[in-house]
């Protein structure tokens, strides 16, 4: 596949990344906005990892991404910043690189890298380090940190100078460190930066990241890019594109959250008609829990809220008291998902912040 990119293409790419963005991912707004402007910018074309072998050999494939708590109401990064992260660690690197992946799929982080892509004339390729949104850096990492010597080198950006909030930082170390820096940067900066990361040989990529992933999410974008009769009929063709199942309809009853070391933290109680779920959430949603007590999903399991009204998917920073909105779960076998997502221990470290058993479960 050998793919330009359209204003279509980023739509679908948009409100399907947002599908598996699972509470978090960014918003649609900011996604339509960045990954219009990367059409406007230059000619993008999304290049599969097959496609990518044969035309660049083993090359280096930088990681793209947004990092920080959703919720933050000073957050500021524009499409400078983003490309100005990617500078400054090509600056760093005398790598030849193939191309840019995103590290997840959602509402914004679907299109991050397509600015620097488009302006540096090379492809998005189509493996994001995970195919559905996740929480920490690390995760995002495609199982680097397991590596042994891999010195991990990244770049932020982000902040209002105005305001005093700029922040442009490199950093190399083990992924650990450096991702805690990273988020410590974020927080600096008023809640987000740009992150571009982690050369690693296309090769790696095609065995540790997450392969078809981005194409995944633009074909249940493209659902949302049809007419229907009603929502109803909508909600279920998206559900059946994704493999996934409603779990219930119900009203916003109570959001609980609270911003700790720059991850949004908390939980979206929902009223339905026979029951009350509890979503608890970590930036992105980590379990799907009844009244009683039983447990529908797990993360890396996607659980997702879409608005009843619209279809269109709602992150835990939008959710609202009153909102009606539908929950959707999808087994994790469904999604393709990078090898630092599968991590059982990286897993464990989440348990510790949401009080919630994630692994065997």
């Amino acid at each position: 596949m050998y793919k330009k990119v359209d204003e279509k293409t980023v739509e679908a790419a948009v409100y399907g990344g947002a599908f598996y963005g699972g509470g978090g991912g960014g918003d649609i707004a900011t996604g339509l906005k960045y990954g219009l402007l990367a059409v406007e910018l230059g000619d993008l074309y999304i290049i599969d990892v097959e496609t990518a072998g044969h035309k660049y050999g083993d090359k280096q494939v930088l990681t793209c991404s947004m990092l920080g708590a959703p919720s933050a109401r000073q957050r500021h990064v524009t499409p400078s910043h983003i490309l100005r992260s990617a500078e400054l660690l090509l600056k760093a690197t005398d790598e030849q690189v193939a191309g840019f992946i995103t590290a997840e799929n959602g509402g914004f982080s679907s299109v991050n890298g397509w600015i620097p892509a488009a302006l540096l004339g090379l492809p998005v390729i189509d493996a994001p380090a995970d195919g559905r949104a996740h929480p920490t850096g690390v995760m995002g990492s495609m199982g680097l940190h397991k590596v042994r010597d891999y010195i991990s080198i990244q770049a932020a950006v982000g902040g209002n100078p105005e305001i005093g909030t700029y922040v442009e930082i490199l950093a190399k170390g083990s992924i650990e460190k450096v991702d805690k820096i990273m988020r410590e940067a974020s927080v600096q900066a008023g809640g987000l930066v740009a992150v571009t990361r982690n050369p690693v040989p296309l090769s790696y990529i095609k065995a540790n990241a997450a392969p078809g992933a981005l194409s995944q999410a633009v074909a249940v974008g493209e659902v949302y890019q049809r007419s229907f009769d009603d929502v109803k009929e909508k909600i279920e063709a998206v559900v059946s594109t994704a493999g996934a199942n409603v779990i219930a309809t119900g009203v916003v009853k109570e959001v609980r959250l609270e911003s700790v070391g720059g991850y949004d933290v908390g939980e979206v109680i929902i009223k339905a008609e026979k029951n009350t779920f509890a979503l608890c959430f970590f930036n992105e949603y980590m379990t799907l829990e009844d009244a009683s007590g039983n447990r529908y999903a797990t993360f890396p399991d996607l659980i997702t809220t879409l608005d009843a009204e619209t279809a269109i998917p709602v992150n835990t920073a939008e959710v609202r008291a009153n909102m009606k909105l539908v929950i959707v779960t999808a087994s994790k076998d469904h999604i393709p998902l990078g090898s630092g997502v599968k991590d059982p221990d990286l897993i464990k470290q989440v348990e510790k912040i949401v009080n919630k058993q994630l692994v065997g479960s």
